[in-house]
């Protein structure tokens, strides 16, 4: 597919990227205040998508005859974690997240999308009751949780940092959280936007980096907590996307020496067609680099039958 040919615009997406600056920028201070050389914990990184019912990998990476009900499965053997929007439009019960775990080796990770009624409708208000839901729903991947990540809608500027204040406060400690900033005004370093990012790193909660074309003050470079959720914009195996992995790979390995603990790369492409070998290349990448082994699928040739 061309670049110049994608077939729907999302957020930060471009069609054209010639003349993007894709270079990372330099660490933000409050990175070097909260990773602060403590790299007693071992380092682990995952890699996946954001959706495991793709019928375009029948054949590549799911066996050709692969029935959508068992795509949930195949997925889990093939990536390590995955961005799960499904969260998002629907607070699912415990049963139904039981049963999604089910379905995953004990080193995968669900990193789940917060409802949109609770950040896009209430907008933090009056929301307890959907808060226990959500919570009571993911507490249910058990060892399988992955951080879960709060995308906050393009309009929630910094002027609505006082209701976002007064529910972080109340988020329980133990389970990983990260928020995903789109408003513009967040990364401008005044307040009340400060008070939120000082308010991060105090409670331990992460700062969502989303490195995509069209919106590079997205890519803040503030590591709060000791782990990171990274959104990864590519295009397609374009080496462009080689050039930045390449260069997240170099920026992990000096967070890792620095304390961070794990890292989550959740790939967004067009339609998600070569979210696999961007994986494969990521772990390839991380493998020479950082000397880690991450779980990456594996492009299968002989097809098994359902």
């Amino acid at each position: 597919m061309g670049l110049l040919q994608l077939s729907r615009v999302k957020y930060g997406k471009v069609d054209d990227i010639r003349g993007i600056d894709f270079s990372l920028p330099q660490d933000h201070p409050q990175t070097l205040q909260v990773l602060n050389n403590d790299a007693t914990v071992p380092f682990e990184l995952f890699a996946g998508g954001t959706m495991w019912n793709i019928p375009a990998w029948k054949g590549k990476v799911f066996p050709q005859k692969t029935p959508a009900k068992a795509m949930i499965g195949e997925y889990c053997r093939q990536f390590g974690t995955i961005e799960l929007n499904a969260t998002h439009y629907k607070i699912h019960p415990p049963e139904t997240t039981s049963r999604w775990a089910s379905e995953a080796p004990e080193r995968f990770r669900f990193c789940a999308k917060f409802p949109q009624l609770i950040s896009h409708f209430r907008r933090f208000k009056n929301c307890e009751g959907l808060t226990d839901e959500f919570i009571n729903a993911i507490l249910a991947f058990g060892k399988k949780r992955g951080p879960s990540f709060i995308q906050l809608p393009p309009n929630f500027g910094p002027k609505h940092a006082p209701q976002l204040i007064d529910y972080l406060k109340k988020w329980p400690l133990e389970l990983e959280l990260a928020i995903e900033f789109r408003h513009p005004e967040w990364f401008s370093g005044e307040p009340p936007a400060e008070d939120v990012w000082q308010l991060l790193g105090e409670r331990g909660i992460g700062a969502v980096i989303s490195d995509t074309a069209g919106r590079r003050d997205a890519v803040h470079m503030r590591c709060t907590a000791p782990f990171l959720v990274l959104r990864f914009g590519g295009y397609d195996l374009d080496p462009s996307d080689t050039r930045r992995l390449t260069d997240w790979v170099d920026r992990l390995q000096n967070w890792k020496a620095r304390g961070l603990q794990h890292a989550y790369l959740l790939v967004h492409q067009a339609d998600s067609i070569t979210t696999p070998e961007t994986c494969i290349l990521f772990g390839k990448l991380a493998k020479e680099k950082l000397g880690v082994d991450i779980h990456t699928p594996e492009l299968i040739t002989d097809q098994r039958l359902f």
